[in-house]
């Protein structure tokens, strides 16, 4: 299969064009497409054969939900069995944009697609693109990241082309990302809201409007029997061909440990790298400038950890941020990518 690039101004979309892509959607197959805060890979979610697709071309397993982008708030509700108040609240004031709700599934939506469980996992994106590619198709698109499973998610279309290039039958090149990590997803599907993966939708921004929120407990790395209602939970994700260490703790005492570490690794032949969010100068084979405020990390994070692999760096050392507001998504990315955490 040729993979076919379709070069759309983000600013002012072609509808022409976009209409393209909604064939492609009708027809049953795949097309990555870009949204505010990563590239999907898109299809059919209520159709369980274009489903299929995506979890075969990722090769994602098949317990792992997948989020449905929808483009009129009118179109939740064939999807859920019921809206409570606070997903309306939630709805009026993030949507369209990076915020996910998880609630309780209408029949009209395939199983395969929520990955065998009775919750739905729903969004508006705000990205023009995405929200016209969802209207010219006429249906709900369920998209993943566009990506192979397990590795970091594509904020441009040349890292979807270097994931799924002969896989799938077009990319909408949109230019680059702008939040850089995926949605934030809340559960709504029981009586107390729950924070399943935190994102540019931050939890004080959410608790600003509904009140406590409860936090999941794998968010907290502690252990639990809870159902993982979402995307992002149950596996290893983002982790780039480089083995990422997490070092968590005070500035000084964090970079201490990224000097000792270096030394060590250096002495066995390894080709390290280190990311960070200082303009400090390392003695390592390639140190990356990822940016010192939330948004710049959170945009950078994903195509920072594909350039470490691009330059063959077999270990990455990373700092720990602070996990208030952005950085708490922040963090979660980098913990899920982490082969080894340590806190000194």
């Amino acid at each position: 299969m040729q993979t076919k690039i379709l070069r759309i101004n983000p600013i002012t979309p072609q509808i022409s064009k976009i209409r393209q892509a909604s064939k492609i959607i009708k027809s049953g197959n795949l097309v990555a497409f870009p949204t505010e805060t990563v590239y999907g890979l898109g299809a059919n979610a209520l159709d369980p054969k274009s489903i299929k697709k995506i979890f075969e071309v990722k090769g994602r397993p098949s317990d792992n939900p997948l989020i449905i982008h929808i483009s009129d708030v009118a179109d939740l509700g064939m999807l859920v069995v019921h809206i409570p108040d606070t997903a309306y609240k939630l709805i009026d004031k993030f949507w369209p944009g990076p915020l996910t709700l998880v609630l309780k599934k209408s029949k009209i939506v395939p199983k395969i697609t929520t990955g065998g469980m009775n919750t739905v996992a729903v969004r508006m994106p705000e990205n023009k693109i995405a929200q016209i590619l969802i209207r010219e198709s006429g249906v709900p698109i369920a998209a993943p990241s566009a990506n192979i499973s397990g590795r970091p998610s594509p904020t441009t279309s040349e890292h979807v082309l270097d994931d799924l290039s002969g896989k799938i039958s077009m990319i909408i090149d949109g230019g680059k990302t702008k939040i850089g990590i995926e949605s934030t997803i809340v559960d709504l599907s029981k009586k107390n809201p729950m924070l399943l993966r935190p994102g540019s939708v931050t939890l004080e921004q959410l608790q600003d409007v509904i009140g406590k929120i409860t936090i999941h407990p794998i968010l907290q790395e502690r252990k639990t029997k809870l159902v993982h209602r979402s995307p992002g939970m149950k596996y290893r994700h983002y982790s780039p061909n480089a083995k990422i260490i997490l070092i968590e703790g005070s500035k000084d005492k964090a970079n201490d440990k990224i000097l000792h570490l270096l030394a060590q690794f250096k002495k066995q032949g390894k080709k390290v790298g280190v990311m960070s969010t200082e303009n400090f100068v390392y003695d390592s084979d390639v140190t990356i400038f990822i940016g010192s405020n939330f948004d710049v990390i959170a945009a950078n994070l994903f195509k920072t950890f594909r350039e470490f692999d691009a330059r063959k760096v077999d270990i990455v050392l990373a700092c720990g941020i602070n996990r208030k507001g952005l950085g708490l998504g922040i963090m979660n990315r980098l913990g899920k990518a982490a082969y080894k955490k340590i806190k000194v």
